[in-house]
């Protein structure tokens, strides 16, 4: 059976099964172009899970498009904390003062308005434009790249881009009516039971008597994934640095990793008790013996960072920094979470 046949065959079966089997998502109970938007830009990296507290939090000091067109920065990443890919907060941003000033306060309602916004690519303008409004658009993410290639028996490498466009065109092709419901079905399908890590769960599964991965037992080496991602590895020695009662931060520039974020001071290589202490000369510090703090592994998507953190009471401040109590820090400064495990020791 040929994949354009095996793909028409999969409509009915995913919508019927999503609409019995939908999760209650605080973004699923009205279909409201705003809330969908939020809570599609929250789920990009990020565990649904985890979403639900910040999308509910997010919501409360920011409802709707012109607030969040005209709310601070610093109090917009405030909110985004703990999320990390800050650059999506500032993209929603930027994209609501387009939309305040394009669209009259208003969300666009098709995928190639949509797709023009900062921050907005095609999967993302694909999901808000057929969930909120139906259009007959793919939604194409890792979930549902996992489940059309396991049916259809592909052995295409998910991770290239071209694999991406193939299958959205074939999805393209094959859009029934209820879009909305089909995209969030294949994306629901993939989170719950076509899952990623582990065996799928075929007994669970509608579309288990036309797939190709479990007929001919693939399931395993489907979908095909090639591409092995290359970090470089850094080694960071982090400084919680107390002059009576405040703490020392910083804004890092506004360009690169981490742009215009606060960190606690740092210097990217692994320190000896002697060159602490030049760091702090350099800092105009004075200080008292380094407490060592811990260590923390974090990985971003193409560089690890090794870092060690040392605790110093120091006997002066220094301008170099911006010195901070830690209740001020913990409610008005987002602290990327790299650095979240030395905040902690504060």
């Amino acid at each position: 059976m040929e994949e354009m046949e095996l793909l028409r065959k999969i409509r009915e079966p995913i919508i019927t099964w999503y609409q019995e089997n939908k999760r209650e998502l605080p973004w699923r109970i009205e279909k409201n172009p705003y809330y969908i938007w939020i809570s599609e830009i929250m789920l990009q990296q990020t565990r649904i899970e985890a979403v639900k507290e910040y999308y509910r939090r997010f919501l409360e000091q920011i409802p709707n498009i012109q607030v969040l067109a005209e709310i601070e920065e610093e109090k917009l990443l405030k909110l985004w904390e703990g999320l990390g890919y800050y650059n999506r907060a500032r993209n929603l941003k930027k994209s609501a003062q387009i939309m305040q000033e394009k669209y009259k306060g208003q969300m666009p309602t098709t995928y190639e308005e949509l797709i023009q916004l900062p921050g907005i690519g095609e999967y993302t303008a694909g999901a808000i434009s057929s969930i909120a409004y139906d259009e007959p658009v793919p939604a194409v993410d890792g979930n549902v790249l996992r489940v059309v290639s396991r049916v259809v028996g592909s052995k295409q490498d998910v991770l290239e881009n071209k694999t991406k466009k193939e299958f959205t065109k074939k999805l393209k092709e094959i859009m029934p009516k209820q879009a909305g419901d089909f995209n969030e079905g294949l994306m629901e399908l993939g989170e719950l039971v076509c899952i990623p890590n582990g065996q799928p769960l075929c007994e669970k599964c509608p579309l288990q008597k036309n797939c190709v991965a479990r007929k001919e037992n693939l399931t395993d080496v489907i979908p095909v994934r090639n591409q092995k991602i290359k970090r470089k590895k850094e080694e960071i020695t982090v400084f919680l640095l107390e002059y009576e009662g405040e703490f020392a931060i910083r804004k890092r520039d506004k360009t690169g990793l981490l742009a215009n974020m606060y960190e606690f001071p740092n210097v990217s290589q692994k320190l000896t008790k002697k060159q602490i202490e030049e760091v702090l000369q350099h800092w105009n510090l004075k200080g008292g013996k380094p407490e060592k703090i811990g260590t923390h592994h974090h990985v971003f998507s193409h560089i690890e960072w090794d870092m060690t953190g040392y605790k110093i009471k120091t006997t002066n401040k220094s301008d170099v920094f911006i010195w901070k109590s830690k209740a001020e820090i913990l409610e008005n400064y987002a602290i990327p979470g790299a650095f979240v495990p030395f905040r902690d020791k504060m």
